[in-house]
């Protein structure tokens, strides 16, 4: 027992010493725990039934939905609150309990005003995985089965937090489906329509990567950043993926420069760090560097 005390006065001194501890009294950090469970359900507002047993047919629809709305609600609501708390700490403000939650509310309800439409994008992810897998025998089987999909769902919902500047709560939802896919979008790329990520196991998708219409990747594909100075965190450090683009497997393309022109195909095991030309084929022949082949001029990059 003396040894465990001792042990737990060990940890009490290390959390005085160098912190990392969030305080339950006062303002605190969001619940990685509440926002999960969020998160389930605005996966199941996306496909009701698909993700859960919710008890979901034709004569509940509206009340099941409803309810579910609410429930997601209230908790993105308060944790949305308690990261806004977290943003204007950073920002060397005080507590603003009254203004944070308002501003929390307004935030949450133009999200669910906007998940209709992010679920119309989403139907278009869906089908282009249907079309694009010739295993995949039906739509629904896309929903109930790939993880590629699930993915894109989770970041679709994250980056519109994102992109209103919330902290935290975005990067809570991407690592989570990240740890459950081996699927890691950062919540800050923009991502275009009827994206389909096949297999998937160790993509990385970078912070501020831009992808097309139309765009299909493969398993451990990164789009990464040539240079990882802390300096550089506020610059596009990771490429642009233009519409129609393929990439396959293990291909890497680095550079917030770069820029991959539409309708080309980067082969499997590619590392690019310079632009290609609309409608280029890159690919790596036996014993020798990466081949392109063009019939446009070179995509535009910075100088």
């Amino acid at each position: 027992m003396e040894a465990l005390e001792s042990a737990a006065q060990g940890l009490l001194e290390s959390y005085e010493m160098s912190g990392g501890v969030n305080h339950a009294a006062g303002p605190n950090l969001p619940s990685r725990a509440a926002v999960l469970s969020a998160l389930e359900v605005l996966e199941t507002l996306v496909f009701p039934g698909f993700r859960q047993e919710d008890g979901i047919d034709e004569t509940n629809l509206d009340l099941v939905i409803g309810e579910l709305v609410q429930r997601a609600a209230k908790v993105l609501v308060r944790e949305t609150e308690r990261g806004i708390e977290y943003r204007r700490r950073l920002e060397g403000g005080s507590g603003c309990p009254a203004a944070c939650h308002l501003e929390a509310r307004d935030l949450v309800l133009r999200f669910f005003s906007a998940l209709p439409a992010l679920r119309d994008i989403l139907m278009e992810d869906v089908e282009a995985a249907f079309r694009g897998d010739p295993a995949a025998k039906s739509v629904d089987e896309v929903i109930l089965a790939y993880p590629g999909l699930e993915a894109v769902v989770v970041h679709r919902l994250a980056h519109f937090f994102w992109e209103e500047g919330l902290p935290l709560i975005p990067r809570m939802m991407s690592e989570h489906i990240h740890g459950k896919t081996g699927i890691d979008i950062h919540p800050g790329a923009t991502i275009g329509r009827r994206f389909f990520i096949d297999h998937g196991t160790g993509l990385v998708i970078g912070e501020t990567a831009i992808i097309g219409d139309d765009v299909k990747l493969y398993q451990g594909v990164t789009l990464g950043a040539l240079s990882v100075r802390k300096g550089e965190g506020g610059t596009k450090r990771h490429p642009t993926i233009e519409d129609s683009v393929t990439v396959y497997s293990g291909a890497t393309i680095l550079g917030g420069c770069t820029v991959v022109g539409r309708g080309s195909v980067i082969g499997g095991n590619v590392w690019l760090t310079h632009s290609v030309p609309p409608l280029s084929r890159v690919y790596l022949p036996e014993g020798d560097g990466a081949v392109v082949e063009s019939r446009e001029p070179p995509a535009a990059s910075c100088p």
